[in-house]
């Protein structure tokens, strides 16, 4: 059996442990440690790989970035942070038909440039918006598909751990990836009220408009979120910007890991000086950032011996020479490439995707001709990589968000949800449309 014959049975015995239910970690780890050894005919290069493998995959200074920004996400969400930025943009939309959903939108997308994770994000903004659009008269499949979609802009608006994943896997700036998400997260939030603003035309039924409030008091919500843009303008503008006319020689104050932990310092002591984080909040932060670094950890490890299998099988170099020998034009790669994503985001979740997929189609994608330089490949290509697996989230049967609203309500019936959602997952395929007709809309910040 060839090499590439052996990886693409380790894919399939990967997707039927999946299936199976055992742990993405495990399943990756357990496929990438027996393929090994059947390529290599002996379990000693696996075990003594091993011995250095998860050390230099942990020790990375890099990798602490994820459980900085989890831990600000967490201080985000016991803070307060989120029933303000919804009661804001609730004052400023409400009045308007769909208003309180694309409040709903607007406050997921504030939040998630204090999160970084679509689950906390949209659990939540669940937490606080459902309640208020079911008391209103919204239709189920609405308020659900709503938040569901809302969730995402998480992962897409910066700082995102997704992003730093794939900035370490394939050896890109952190700062640069930021910079391509931010466009792209705009043109999502304007096409997710978008949305909402077609479905109650066709369906005026599915909300109501509540009464329009005059100016100060919707100028005075605003006191509650400017937190939200300082610390945003703070650690993003520090990691981003440059600062030569203020310290000369200087282009960033931070690095991102320290801009990470900058942001995580300054939405603990503004949930501290809200009087929210409690000692329970506080230990319950922490068990639940360490929680999730845990799994983060485990999985990138599992991915990381699965890795090494696919790259014992030289499975990429073959699946490039294929896919050069077919003499198909670049655009039509990374289509296909991203049909596979979508297909994929239906049964795993984003992390996993990431992990999984990025060392096989990362080198294929350099291989192309985009008339692009290799960096900027590198930037559009995980812009566009992360949207479709944001899509992966709110496509059933596996989207994680759809099972987060739906679990915080037991009473709608999940088809109603998958209903709802359908019109946000045409505007992502839009959205991925448009950045793959237009790459400069991801890599003009950059190139600035």
């Amino acid at each position: 059996m060839s090499g590439p014959e052996t990886a693409l049975y380790g894919f399939a015995a990967l997707l039927a442990l999946i299936f199976l239910r055992v742990p993405i970690g495990a399943a990756m780890a357990l496929t990438g440690f027996c393929g090994t050894w059947i390529v290599l005919g002996s379990p000693a290069a696996m075990l003594g790989q091993l011995k250095s493998l998860s050390y230099d995959s942990f020790a990375s200074y890099s990798l602490s970035i994820v459980p900085l920004f989890l831990l600000m996400g967490q201080f985000a969400t016991r803070s307060g942070l989120s029933a303000a930025l919804f009661a804001a943009a609730s004052d400023w939309l409400g009045h308007r038909r769909g208003g309180v959903a694309m409040a709903a939108i607007g406050a997921c997308a504030g939040f998630g440039a204090v999160s970084g994770s679509s689950l906390a994000t949209a659990s939540t903004m669940g937490q606080v918006a459902l309640p208020e659009m079911r008391k209103r008269g919204y239709s189920p499949a609405l308020a659900t598909g709503t938040l569901a979609a809302g969730g995402t802009l998480g992962i897409l608006i910066p700082p995102s751990v997704i992003l730093v994943i794939y900035a370490i896997l394939t050896q890109q700036n952190v700062v640069k990836m930021f910079l391509a998400a931010l466009i792209p997260g705009l043109v999502a939030t304007l096409g997710y009220m978008g949305v909402i603003a077609i479905y109650v035309r066709v369906w005026p039924d599915a909300a109501g408009a509540g009464m329009r409030l005059p100016l100060h008091t919707r100028l005075r919500s605003l006191r509650a979120v400017w937190p939200v843009a300082a610390i945003f303008v703070l650690v993003i503008g520090g990691i981003v910007a440059d600062w030569n006319w203020f310290r000369p020689g200087v282009q960033a104050l931070f690095t991102p890991t320290e801009g990470a932990a900058v942001g995580a310092v300054a939405t603990g002591l503004y949930a501290l000086a809200t009087g929210r984080l409690t000692r329970a909040a506080l230990s319950g932060a922490l068990l639940a950032t360490a929680s999730g670094t845990a799994m983060v950890f485990f999985i990138l490890l599992g991915a990381q011996i699965f890795g090494a299998f696919v790259a014992y099988t030289q499975a990429p170099q073959a699946l490039s020479a294929w896919v050069a020998g077919l003499g198909l034009p670049p655009m039509a790669v990374l289509l296909a490439l991203l049909l596979f994503y979508l297909v994929l985001g239906c049964v795993m979740d984003s992390l996993s995707m990431i992990l999984l997929t990025i060392p096989v189609f990362f080198p294929l994608i350099q291989s192309l001709d985009f008339g692009l330089s290799p960096e900027a490949v590198a930037v559009w290509f995980g812009i566009l990589a992360l949207m479709v697996v944001e899509i992966g989230l709110i496509t059933p049967p596996v989207g994680m968000n759809l099972f987060v609203i739906n679990g915080m309500s037991r009473d709608i019936d999940v088809t109603k949800t998958y209903a709802g959602v359908f019109p946000f997952v045409l505007s992502d395929i839009l959205r991925v449309g448009l950045i793959v007709a237009l790459p400069g809309m991801a890599l003009w910040l950059p190139g600035l």
